[in-house]
């Protein structure tokens, strides 16, 4: 019966060891590293974790690369939260057209307020476009913001500088682990 139980023992930790190195190194940095961009949400602003605490999930791209001189586009990787978990890699393609120029490095976190506005976002259906309004907040200015269509969007610029008035669309895909 021993010998039972350390065969099942051992079969269980092999299948835990197989999940988790089947996160490459990118996703377990991209992991690490919207660890580290909620941390910095919630120290600029405290009532960010109102968001993550109370929000059906959260897609949190921690390095979104923006630039363009007329044309532009960004893009990013990151991280599915449903409740608080971690449930699946994320990645977001943006074009745009309008009066913009420059260049900057960004997080970016949407929330959605609704499991089906999370089921949406998996099913890699999820865009928004000039036809979707979203709401698109600073964080630091979090305080009165309400979801606009389910979703609610947070940017934090980390660096450079870019003047930006434009018309575009971002395209989401989703991968669970």
């Amino acid at each position: 019966m021993k010998k039972i139980k350390y065969v099942i023992a051992l079969i269980l930790a092999g299948s835990l060891g197989l999940t988790a190195s089947a996160q490459s190194e990118k996703d377990q940095k991209i992991i690490a590293d919207a660890d580290e961009a909620v941390a910095t949400l919630v120290k600029i602003d405290p009532e960010m974790r109102d968001y993550f605490n109370k929000s059906a999930g959260a897609a949190v791209f921690p390095n979104v690369g923006k630039g363009g001189f007329i044309l532009g586009g960004a893009s990013g990787n990151g991280v599915l939260f449903e409740y608080g978990k971690k449930v699946g890699m994320c990645s977001l393609k943006k074009v745009s057209v309008g009066l913009q120029a420059g260049g900057e490095a960004l997080i970016q976190v949407i929330f959605f307020k609704t499991e089906a506005d999370v089921e949406k976002f998996k099913e890699g259906d999820y865009e928004f476009d000039a036809g979707i309004s979203a709401t698109a907040v600073t964080a630091g200015t979090s305080g009165n913001v309400k979801y606009t269509d389910g979703v609610a969007v947070f940017t934090h610029t980390k660096g450079g500088l870019m003047g930006d008035i434009s018309v575009g669309g971002q395209k989401f895909e989703y991968k669970p682990f």
